[in-house]
């Protein structure tokens, strides 16, 4: 009995050690395998058995193995590097940005400056012909600048779209690895002992996923996880996994939008709670980032070619007889975008429209908007400024930060909602228009000449019509006649036209013409002051071929404040900036945001770091502590083997003292 169970005693040591050095021959060769955790034996006592001199134990056997695992630590390695590569992503994609708003000679703020500086030649010379091709020549230069930045933005978007739908290819095919792997835990959860290796995989695939959308998991009893995105939207549950989409946005089908397939039917996805990942931040790169670059570049496109063409209907060009300039440049056209779901008749049509018209270039502003109906009113509308939130009551015919709303063929029922872009598309199709150069109006329509005897040194600097609503050439020849100086060095005068008298006061440095109260349309630039008594008169201009007045127009529109001005209210113009000025405030918007996100990618991804090697450190393996261990059952092992040795020699001597 003795000798058995000295054998038995052996056999088990040898079993015992030879699971554990198993276990960790295991855990060396995936020292390197990505999401494995360290595993080890778990031994215990075999249960003892009763004689007559006591319980005598029966020596030793293998309870478990199990695996190191530390819930904490994982999520945390998880989420964060799932914030990590949602960083990193959007960090890429705006320095692509960055690059379609360039500074310095290559920029489109270069491009504006090189087109009205063309102006200066054609001042000295106003009937020279190769002055005038070169304004030409720079106004084909800058619409193509505009249009090519217009067209790099819309390869930007297309990009967006074929890595998101690239992304939930991968997405899909990780949810269902990550749901059979559920399935076969499920089947063998069971028994006492876990699959340890099934687990890891398990893991590994969820942290994968979490690069590409963030994710939430719950544990079910069964031992299968589930699998949850965008704010508690179920990817994956038990064994069943469900499909991410990409599909076209409801109001623009260049854009996409991410939706979950469930049973057949599509479900989109709430761009506010999608967190993490690469696809979230595409979807918010796509929605805010390339949105707000197409409205920066299209608000400058849209201004400079309506003040342009504005200020070529003022002068007179050189055709015979001389007539009005025609358009110089133009843009795309505003966009109105319903949203797929808007009321339809049989036929499939739309029952309501809406119609934009840009009305003044100066009040448009970089944003796009959302029309819908107003749900405390029925019949009302608001209208949403998409850039800063701002929500404003609006009907049909109404003027909206420069552009006007109409309800055409019907009115939007109380579900229809559009998206408005005034200017997001303006750019792309930025061209010039006018190929004559003699179609180039630098004449001004009237022209203004000091009294001979006049005793002040006033001259007149420049004089040019300003104003489409106001000035009417019928009200000339006119007359400006100064009165008294007052005690801030302002003078007094008196204006004639034809129709009436008006009368002003003339600042240092202040046209005059169309200030509040006088409202003729034109703008009459002094150097010099006047005296009491001066006068000058103003006529229509005779010889359009030796006139640069409205040249001298579209010189001051460098340093015109006309871009994105804001009506607050009860009178008050909020000024806008240079065309300069503006191209610049878009650069650095840009470049910050470029910037800013650059620090948190590297500050993401140490953090991403810190806790990967936390977890590793606490789940890892070790080679180092392996080999210890190794050795450890490895002499174990030769000692259960002698042990199994001197079990046999005892049987041996036994059966010789039987014989």
């Amino acid at each position: 009995m003795g000798a058995s169970l000295l054998l038995t005693l052996g056999a088990r040591a040898m079993n015992a050690s030879q699971t554990a050095i198993n276990t960790i021959g295991h855990n060396i060769a995936n020292a390197n395998t990505p999401g494995y955790s360290r595993q080890s034996a778990v031994l215990k006592t075999a249960a003892p058995q009763f004689t007559g001199g006591g319980f005598q134990g029966k020596g030793v056997q293998v309870d478990t193995i199990t695996r190191a695992y530390n819930q904490f630590l994982s999520r945390e390695a998880t989420t964060s590097r799932s914030t990590a590569v949602s960083d990193l992503t959007l960090l890429n994609n705006l320095q692509r940005l960055e690059r379609v708003l360039p500074p310095g000679e290559a920029g489109l703020g270069q491009g504006m400056s090189q087109f009205l500086n063309a102006m200066v030649d054609v001042s000295s010379r106003p009937s020279d012909t190769a002055a005038r091709q070169v304004v030409l020549a720079r106004a084909q230069e800058m619409a193509a600048r505009f249009a090519s930045a217009g067209q790099q933005l819309q390869d930007l978007q297309q990009g967006v779209v074929t890595e998101l739908k690239a992304n939930a290819v991968v997405v899909n095919q990780l949810a269902k690895q990550i749901a059979t792997l559920n399935g076969d835990i499920a089947r063998l959860t069971g028994s006492d002992n876990s699959p340890n290796d099934l687990l890891d995989q398990r893991d590994q695939l969820v942290a994968e996923l979490a690069k590409y959308i963030g994710v939430s998991t719950i544990p079910a009893s069964d031992g299968s996880v589930g699998v949850f995105i965008g704010g508690g939207q179920v990817l994956v549950l038990g064994s069943q996994a469900r499909s991410l989409v990409v599909q076209n946005d409801p109001y623009d089908g260049q854009r996409a939008q991410v939706a979950i397939l469930d049973s057949g039917n599509t479900r989109a996805l709430d761009t506010s709670v999608l967190t993490g990942g690469s696809i979230s931040a595409l979807v918010s790169y796509q929605n805010k980032d390339l949105q707000d670059a197409r409205n920066y570049i299209g608000q400058l496109a849209t201004a400079i070619t309506m003040r342009v063409n504005t200020q070529q209907a003022l002068g007179l060009d050189l055709s015979t007889p001389a007539g009005a300039g025609v358009a110089l440049l133009a843009v795309g056209a505003p966009n109105v975008l319903p949203a797929s779901t808007n009321a339809r008749d049989a036929s499939g049509a739309f029952l309501s429209g809406v119609t934009v018209t840009r009305v003044d270039p100066g009040f448009l502003q970089a944003s796009s908007y959302t029309l819908k109906g107003d749900p405390a009113a029925v019949g009302s509308y608001l209208l949403v400024r998409e850039s800063d939130g701002v929500v404003r009551s609006v009907a049909d015919g109404d003027v909206i930060d420069g552009f006007r709303i109409d309800f055409n063929p019907a009115p939007p029922g109380p579900f229809d909602t559009y998206r408005l872009e005034p200017v997001a598309t303006a750019a792309v199709s930025m061209r010039r228009v006018l190929d004559q150069t003699q179609g180039i109006a630098a004449a001004s329509p009237i022209s203004a000449v000091t009294n001979v005897a006049n005793t002040g040194t006033a001259s007149v600097n420049s004089i040019y019509a300003v104003d489409t609503t106001n000035f009417n050439p019928a009200e000339f020849p006119a007359s400006v006649v100064f009165g008294a100086s007052n005690p801030d060095g302002s003078v007094d005068y008196t204006l004639t036209t034809q129709s009436g008298v008006f009368n002003g006061v003339w600042r240092a440095g202040q046209p005059l013409g169309n200030e509040p109260g006088i409202d003729q349309g034109f703008a009459l630039n002094l150097v010099g002051v006047p005296r009491p008594g001066d006068s000058l008169a103003i006529n229509p201009t005779q010889y359009p071929g030796q006139n640069n007045g409205n040249v001298q127009a579209f010189l001051a529109l460098q340093g015109e404040r006309f871009v994105g001005q804001r009506d607050l209210g009860s009178g008050v113009i909020a000024a806008g900036s240079t065309l300069n000025d503006a191209y610049a405030a878009a650069m650095g918007d840009i470049g910050a945001r470029a910037q800013g996100m650059e620090y948190l990618a590297k500050a993401s991804d140490q953090v991403a770091n810190d806790a990967e090697s936390a977890l590793s450190s606490e789940v890892g393996v070790n080679l180092d502590e392996e080999a210890a261990r190794l050795l450890q059952y490895q002499q174990a092992y030769q000692a259960s083997a002698k042990m199994l040795q001197v079990a046999q020699t005892v049987f041996d001597e036994l059966l010789n003292s039987v014989r």
